[in-house]
């Protein structure tokens, strides 16, 4: 497997950013909302990174995913399962729903189609 060299670059700085935007920066509009937007972009960049097979829906799948974890949020999956008192899975999955966060991972995802079409037609 070939790392796509270009996408892992922009990868680690899209994660480096999210753990400064996590532990640094606490504020009304970024972490909330820009963090949101960018983590969309920073798995579409994480999958790209390995993937060299076009996906071409890839953007609207990562929504889904983003979506479908912000549900399991709201319906309090891990306190159903039990596992409400476990750390990493709070991280992982994370504990409160937000319909703004859905909405964010929308902007992200429309960000990354116009983006895929504004790069399509410049290779022609």
């Amino acid at each position: 497997m070939k790392i796509n060299i270009k996408y892992f670059i922009a990868f680690i700085v899209l994660f480096i950013i999210e753990v400064v935007i996590a532990l640094f920066i606490n504020d009304k509009i970024i972490r909330p909302y820009i963090g949101d937007i960018l983590i969309i972009v920073l798995m579409y960049t994480f999958i790209k990174s390995f993937i060299k097979k076009e996906i071409r829906f890839l953007p609207i799948y990562l929504f889904a995913f983003a979506a479908f974890i912000e549900i399991i949020q709201y319906i309090n999956i891990l306190g159903l399962i039990g596992l409400e008192n476990n750390k990493i899975l709070k991280i992982i999955i994370g504990s409160t729903f937000d319909i703004k966060d859905i909405l964010c991972y929308l902007i992200g995802s429309i960000i990354l189609v116009i983006w895929k079409l504004l790069i399509s037609n410049y290779k022609y």
